[in-house]
């Protein structure tokens, strides 16, 4: 689905909160989410394995109970809302060229938001994903909690100077 922001001749209006620009924004279709998803666990799976070697390596004993799961659930959260305050995007959503929109530049809280509505959705088995087929806007709990909307960015065409 293809909108334009900013012009009122559009069958689905974009959530009020998108920027007013003169450009089309394609809201990401569910498999590329997904696919983003899937290349930010594996980054964040080698974070984990590598922060589990180096508490192994200093304490010198097998690491497990409570704080451990904490520490790789705080990892987790810190990795998402450093990419998304910092670039708008994790390195999955790069790869996808996927990017978050919003009104402003997205908040820490908008990231807190996105992080509990993205928990919410796993935890239902993905109800809170598959949301977006039947939302007005192709919203997920996540766009919806973090006032803010994923989207694909066109893919850019270089010209290839002849001679």
């Amino acid at each position: 689905m293809i909108v334009r922001v900013g012009n009122s001749n559009t069958k689905h209006q974009p959530p009020p909160y998108c920027p007013t620009e003169d450009e089309p924004v394609h809201i990401a279709p569910l498999r590329f989410r997904f696919a983003a998803i899937l290349y930010d666990g594996l980054v964040v799976l080698a974070v984990w394995v590598m922060t589990i070697v180096i508490l192994v390596t200093v304490i010198g004993d097998a690491v497990v109970g409570a704080w451990v799961q904490s520490l790789l659930f705080i990892e987790l959260y810190l990795f998402l809302v450093f990419f998304w305050c910092w670039r708008g995007q994790t390195l999955g959503m790069l790869a996808w060229r996927l990017r978050i929109r919003s009104e402003d530049r997205f908040t820490p809280t908008q990231a807190l938001g996105r992080f509990v509505g993205g928990l919410a959705s796993f935890a239902t088995l993905g109800l809170g994903f598959f949301w977006m087929w039947f939302d007005q806007d192709r919203m997920t709990w996540s766009d919806r909690l973090s006032r803010s909307v994923v989207v694909r960015t066109p893919r850019r065409t270089t010209r290839s100077s002849t001679r």
